[in-house]
């Protein structure tokens, strides 16, 4: 049963919102136009004459995404500043409901993640075909920085995804025990996450990581009052 339930969690590593993403192919790049193509550039000039043009600014691919979309993929910081001040969504969802926010956390873009909180992105946002947020994702890969600039744009601490983990859970869960997990573990620790969240068999967090042998967790989750 032990290793059942581990080859379980295995697999799930493959169904949270990292793997589950689309960016656009090589194939979809080569044959963009119009806005999209200026946004996978980078190419400001092009994306202002476009929209002062009358080309509507959050027009869908064949995936639902806005040239915004595109930008925060392809990491073109100036195209989606550009985007956003000109009128782009900048909470609009692709056809597997990721925003821009989300794309940044699991691309590790603190950068990106920084422009799109600027331009208005929100850090509550529900995303991902898993209910899940901005900061699951980054708590599940480790991406410690992304992790505390959420928190600080105010996301969710205990939102509970409906393979019924927290961003607390999956840090734990999905991670490796190394110092990137630990120190988002650590970041939503001190920020008030509920130590005490249970998964959907009732296993809390300190018993998650015990289980798995990650000592620094363990201390930190118990010094929280974990039980």
């Amino acid at each position: 049963m032990r290793f059942l339930t581990a080859a379980i969690v295995a697999l799930c590593a493959f169904a949270v919102p990292a793997a589950a993403q689309t960016p656009p192919s090589a194939e979809e790049l080569r044959n963009y136009a119009g806005l999209h193509a200026a946004a996978a550039k980078g190419d400001v000039v092009e994306i202002e004459r476009l929209v002062k043009s009358g080309e509507k600014i959050d027009i869908q691919d064949n995936r639902s995404r806005t040239p915004l979309h595109v930008a925060a993929y392809q990491k073109k910081y100036d195209a989606a500043r550009t985007l956003m001040r000109l009128g782009a969504n900048p909470n609009a969802l692709e056809f597997q409901k990721y925003d821009i926010i989300t794309i940044a956390a699991v691309a590790d873009d603190v950068e990106m993640l920084k422009v799109a909180i600027a331009g208005g992105g929100k850090a509550t946002n529900i995303t991902s075909p898993y209910v899940g947020t901005a900061l699951i994702a980054a708590a599940h890969l480790g991406h410690d920085e992304v992790v505390r600039t959420l928190i600080k744009a105010g996301a969710p601490l205990d939102h509970i995804n409906n393979l019924h983990w927290t961003a607390l859970i999956e840090s734990i869960v999905l991670g490796n025990g190394g110092k990137r997990h630990t120190e988002s573990l650590k970041a939503l620790v001190e920020a008030g996450a509920n130590v005490n969240i249970a998964d959907r068999n009732g296993t809390t967090p300190l018993a998650l990581a015990k289980g798995r042998g990650y000592a620094e967790m363990v201390a930190i989750l118990e010094k929280a009052g974990a039980k």
